[in-house]
């Protein structure tokens, strides 16, 4: 099952997509469901999962108005205002992990004047991370994203992300951890300012449970960019690739370090657009990930 959160009427609803990509809006049904982490907090009383608390409510209102998730996601692209997404879930916190796949240790050992560092984190049991955004500087699907005007050499990174409650993993999502190379290349401590930047950060457009996307380390994940109404940029990776999983780093995360329910967490990237290439304003970025959807932004610079 996926999870959407979106603005209709100037009110804030939950929709839960089904097998069939019907979606039932939860909020309609049970105005206690607010939100994602309403089904969280549902599911961690009743000792159960999001789906399964879902499934629940459905039962309860059967016959139901549906929508299909098709309608819902055109009717929140630029120009058609029907609804506006928000992110999947409300995450007080997003934090990222870095140099978890062996093609983003090379890449940025090649934009590096200080290559041996990331070499070193790499091979290291301790992962990279950075805190990354909170919720008011996360972006929805089909907002903007942003590459740094002090920057020439900008790129998306596609992640999966996931979604915390109680510490734990319980669910899923798309992650665009905009990035510029330019500044991160010129030393290693400037990893903030090369991550961290109005609009530099985009979750959604769904949720989906732990229980339902299965092994989070079989899944395909895809870059497109497309500049002018065409593809200029095309890549493809797996996160059978990461060296550290999901949970090692959720573990990690964690340690000495405590996080508020539904903070959200990327997970590096396997796919780098080529050193010729660098994000340009207007250009859209689609980053899809098997069993979640696809994550769309327009760049824009900031």
């Amino acid at each position: 099952m996926r999870y959407y959160q979106y603005l209709q009427n100037g009110t804030k609803h939950v929709g839960v997509e089904d097998d069939a990509g019907q979606v039932t809006d939860l909020t309609a049904l049970n105005s206690q469901i607010g939100s994602t982490l309403d089904l969280f907090k549902a599911a961690s009383i009743t000792g159960s999962d999001i789906d399964s608390v879902a499934r629940g409510i459905l039962a309860a209102n059967k016959g139901a108005a549906t929508t299909s998730a098709a309608e819902l996601l055109d009717g929140a692209k630029p120009g058609c205002h029907w609804v506006t997404l928000l992110p999947p879930v409300d995450a007080p916190e997003v934090w990222a992990f870095g140099v978890t796949y062996m093609d983003s240790m090379r890449e940025r050992q090649a934009e590096s004047g200080s290559p041996d560092v990331y070499a070193k984190v790499y091979d290291a049991d301790r992962p990279e991370s950075f805190f990354k955004a909170t919720l008011d500087r996360l972006q929805s699907p089909f907002d903007d994203v942003g590459i740094r005007a002090d920057s020439g050499w900008d790129v998306p990174e596609p992640e999966l992300a996931f979604v915390t409650y109680g510490g734990k993993i319980v669910g899923y999502t798309c992650g665009n951890d905009m990035s510029s190379r330019t500044i991160e290349g010129e030393n290693p401590l400037y990893l903030p300012q090369a991550k961290v930047y109005d609009k530099s950060a985009s979750l959604g457009p769904a949720l989906v449970s732990k229980e339902s996307i299965g092994d989070a380390q079989k899944l395909s994940v895809t870059l497109t960019i497309d500049r002018d109404g065409k593809e200029a940029f095309r890549g493809e990776a797996n996160t059978a690739d990461m060296k550290r999983d999901c949970e090692y780093l959720v573990g990690w995360l964690t340690r000495h370090n405590s996080i508020p329910d539904g903070t959200s967490v990327m997970t590096g990237t396997g796919t780098i657009p080529p050193p010729e290439f660098t994000l340009q304003a207007g250009d859209v970025v689609n980053i899809t990930i098997d069993k979640i959807g696809t994550l769309t932004n327009t760049v824009v610079v900031v």
